[in-house]
């Protein structure tokens, strides 16, 4: 006859872990020992076992499920184990593309370009703000940046949209 590939060393340290993962202090009687002898024999093991009390202990603290889901009489019914290890693994959110890939370094620019592109948007705006204003660009290249702030400000009538000074 074909041993099993697990001993009743292997249902002592099953009970122990579930011992000690639910802070429970059972007697592992006979009854006990045959519901881990079943459960062992259906190809569950410790990790199972951690993951599926972790995931209850969780939803018990989140209030999702009662405390009762911990009785070794109802995580040892192989329906449910199997149901809960099956969920435990579940994930209910999707994860934000930022989260999925790491972010990219920054860049490095030539201090020149940067320098360049600062002054083309420095003469933009200020060309921008001049036209904006009502004064002429040839009046903006001759306003220094401090005396732009007092430029002619235009306000907009809101019945014809016509814009006056």
């Amino acid at each position: 006859m074909k041993s099993p590939p697990f001993t009743a060393e292997h249902i002592r340290a099953a009970h122990q872990l579930y011992c000690q993962l639910t802070g429970q202090t059972l007697s592992l009687g006979f009854d006990r020992e045959r519901m881990w002898y079943e459960w062992l024999r259906l190809g569950y093991g410790p990790e199972q076992l951690q993951k599926v009390i972790r995931y209850l202990q969780r939803e018990i603290r989140h209030g999702r499920r009662n405390v009762g889901a911990l009785k070794l009489s109802n995580l040892l019914q192989p329906d449910r184990f199997e149901e809960d290890l099956n969920i435990s693994g579940v994930q209910l959110w999707v994860k934000k593309p930022n989260d999925l890939q790491p972010p990219k370094p920054p860049t490095s620019v030539d201090p020149l370009s940067q320098a360049q592109g600062q002054k083309r948007a420095l003469d933009f705006l200020q060309k921008l703000k001049a036209r904006l204003s009502g004064c002429s660009s040839d009046q903006s290249e001759k306003i220094s940046p401090a005396q732009s702030d007092k430029t002619c400000i235009l306000a907009t009538d809101e019945f014809d949209k016509n814009p006056t000074e």
